[in-house]
């Protein structure tokens, strides 16, 4: 499907922007959502999961993963690809997350009632995230092509040394603390 060309397409030209000494850079585009209610620690712990991911790879991951926070990153991300692909004419299987970060954002202060007459603050932490597309140039789709082969191969050959009997966890631990599995052996 063909996008949809923009009143601003003239202006913005083959979607590549002209760097002061002249060479040209791949184009940038950004999607923000502000507001969120959630820390920005636990934000940032799937942002940093899908820097540096294509945009198509980033979304399939953010779909099985269980945080509550994968929803708002996929959303942005989302919106970061739509805006690439109708208002600056990108291609959108070509693009890749140059960077998504996480701000702190306005923190609601509220009263905690504690025993024997006594309070304290308790905060509601809110965040922005920010997330940054931008086109992969021939040479990076080579680099990450030949990738894709090589690990292929690492995983066939680690397939062959895999006991069939062990129990392989699907879900990553996102504590610093290890939680032991149920042993399921009769």
């Amino acid at each position: 499907m063909e996008p949809v060309s923009s009143p601003l397409m003239p202006l913005l030209g083959d979607g590549k922007t002209k760097a002061k000494d002249g060479s040209s850079k791949p184009l940038t585009v950004q999607a923000i959502k502000k507001g969120i209610k959630q820390s920005p620690k636990k934000m940032n712990l799937v942002a940093e999961l899908v820097r540096g991911m294509r945009v198509e790879d980033a979304l399939l991951q953010l779909q099985v993963t269980v945080k509550r926070a994968a929803k708002d990153v996929y959303q942005v991300i989302h919106s970061a690809r739509a805006n690439a692909s109708h208002n600056h004419g990108l291609d959108p299987d070509r693009l890749l997350v140059a960077e998504a970060f996480v701000g702190k954002g306005l923190y609601l202060k509220r009263l905690s009632y504690h025993a024997r007459g006594k309070c304290g603050i308790m905060v509601r932490p809110r965040c922005r995230l920010t997330v940054v597309v931008r086109e992969t140039t021939p040479e990076e789709e080579a680099k990450i092509a030949k990738l894709k082969v090589s690990n292929y191969k690492k995983l066939t050959r680690k397939e062959k040394q895999l006991v069939p009997h062990q129990l392989i966890e699907t879900t990553p631990r996102w504590g610093r603390k290890r939680k032991e599995l149920p042993n399921h052996q009769n």
